[in-house]
């Protein structure tokens, strides 16, 4: 299995603004480098936050913002609004959420998923800004379908790993989460199934809906299971 770091696939130059650049002078460095964020960083190189297209107030006569559909973000502090806002302080997304140049490439593209967000800025261990990566850099390290991160847990984890019948669990998977559904034979069996799918490449969530036959009498263990280390 892969274990790519984040320091393998971000980009180094990163398009930043200060806190005082003007929302028109923002739209234009996102139009010219064609990227649709930018972190926001302080006198000392240090993440404030991050602008995304859809942050930037409306040009006179025009719509702005982004077409895309709208998609739940971090909710801006109290006081901040991007309605009225002139600068990248008045209309950031704020704090950032960030990742480490040694996080595990999948571990960041599973805080993307929970997080809502399609680029995270990368920090070195005193928080200043050294890079960013984006969704498409780390798809780039596994770029797998639903159907083949299926197949992986079906034959490998299961069959191979632990032993499970076929049809005694049903794996699907939809963009990169997996549930698993069924009966396994020891109640050890259950963390262990879902610890071993966690680790095949592109999973970015399981969902659980499995329970032991032998010393099973608990309930299931259900729910998302996101485990990250954001």
């Amino acid at each position: 299995m892969q274990d790519h770091t984040v320091a393998e696939v971000m980009t180094w130059d990163v398009v930043q603004a200060r806190p005082d650049t003007p929302a028109q002078e923002l739209a234009r460095l996102l139009d010219v480098h064609r990227i649709s964020g930018l972190p926001v960083v302080d006198g000392d190189d240090k993440v404030m936050g991050v602008v995304s297209r859809t942050d930037l107030p409306a040009p006179p006569g025009g719509r702005g913002g982004s077409p895309a559909a709208p998609r739940p973000v971090p909710r801006r502090p109290a006081g901040t609004a991007a309605a009225r806002g002139a600068t990248a302080g008045e209309v950031m997304t704020t704090p950032a959420v960030t990742v480490h140049p040694e996080h595990r490439v999948v571990d960041a593209a599973r805080i993307m998923q929970r997080r809502h967000v399609d680029r995270l800025p990368v920090v070195d261990e005193e928080d200043r800004l050294i890079g960013i990566t984006t969704r498409r850099d780390l798809l780039r390290v596994f770029l797998r379908t639903d159907e083949q991160i299926r197949a992986e847990v079906a034959d490998e984890v299961l069959g191979r790993a632990l032993g499970v019948p076929p049809g005694d669990v049903l794996v699907s998977v939809r963009d990169g989460v997996v549930t698993l559904r069924g009966t396994l034979p020891h109640e050890d069996d259950v963390p262990a199934a879902i610890g071993l799918t966690w680790r095949v490449d592109g999973v970015v969530g399981v969902v659980s809906r499995l329970v032991a036959r032998a010393g099973g009498d608990g309930p299931p263990h259900t729910g998302v299971l996101w485990r990250t280390r954001d």
